[in-house]
């Protein structure tokens, strides 16, 4: 009974629940801008139950196909899996659940999102193994959560514009930008393991004039959206906040001073996706 009652919160922490601010915002952003009001209830409640579905199905088989260069790495080697506190058994059935949750999401929407679905599927499974074999794999982290307000759109209006493909370049490019600093954390274990990264590649200079131009970018980008839409400016405070908020995590790491690289990666990244999206609502709701 006891073992059970655990689960749940060894089952979250596998999927690094927290982090789903990352992606979750950006979703909600994308099921805004495409109908420039607050879509239906019943949209918001199954794309948010095909958002944690996936995410969720992303991060389990991340961890089944990394769990042996986990084990090696002393960071991760804690994590569910190489510390034997979920079997793979278990991570699979969660995975399975998952997917089921996500499919199920999936045909409550848009009908053509029933021919669409597999594509993040595909996403899924090939990001873990590219660090093996390329730097390019922050790129394609990247554009895998980008699919997020981008599967939104098309998931309530059945058409991608090219502002969709703008918005989700600009999560895209935003979430590889901080991967780049994440790429840090493991810089000496992945030298040792063979492993590639921009760290890797370029070493800690590239990740930071990496990490500023990929957020250069999706300055630009976003901006590119509120053009093309012809925002308000409740919108374009917003864009003006992301950019600040991007220059003060920039400010809190340098080459030869990593001390903050925790608080740059994770609270101001989780602050830039809230902090928008409670721009683009008040556009929205205006």
């Amino acid at each position: 009974m006891s073992s059970t009652l655990v689960l749940p919160g060894r089952f979250a922490s596998l999927v690094k629940f927290e982090h789903t601010v990352f992606a979750l915002p950006f979703a909600y952003i994308g099921a805004l801008l495409c109908v420039r009001q607050v879509p239906s209830a019943h949209d918001l409640v199954w794309i948010t139950l095909a958002m944690l579905g996936a995410r969720s199905l992303a991060m389990g088989l991340n961890r089944l196909i990394d769990a042996q260069i986990d084990a090696r790495n002393p960071r991760t080697a804690t994590r569910e899996l190489p510390a034997g506190r979920l079997s793979r058994a278990q991570v699979i059935a969660f995975c399975a659940l998952a997917f089921a949750l996500y499919l199920t999401s999936c045909f409550q929407l848009n009908p053509i999102v029933r021919w669409l679905w597999p594509i993040p599927i595909g996403a899924f499974v090939v990001y873990p193994y590219l660090k093996r074999f390329t730097w390019l794999s922050h790129l394609w982290l990247g554009a895998v959560d980008g699919l997020a307000p981008v599967g939104a759109w098309v998931a309530i209006t059945g058409r991608l514009p090219w502002e969709a493909w703008a918005l989700g370049g600009a999560v895209a490019v935003w979430i590889a930008g901080f991967d780049l600093f994440y790429s840090l954390f493991d810089r000496e274990v992945d030298l040792e393991q063979g492993l590639h990264s921009v760290a890797v590649r370029f070493g800690v200079t590239g990740v930071f004039w990496g990490a500023r131009a990929l957020h250069a970018l999706t300055v630009v980008l976003l901006a590119a959206v509120g053009v093309g839409l012809e925002l308000g400016w409740l919108y374009w405070l917003g864009v003006v906040a992301v950019a600040l908020l991007l220059v003060y995590e920039h400010s809190l790491v340098r080459p030869g001073d990593l001390r903050r690289l925790d608080a740059a990666f994770f609270t101001v990244n989780g602050v830039i996706s809230v902090v928008f999206f409670a721009f683009v609502l008040a556009e929205a709701a205006t």
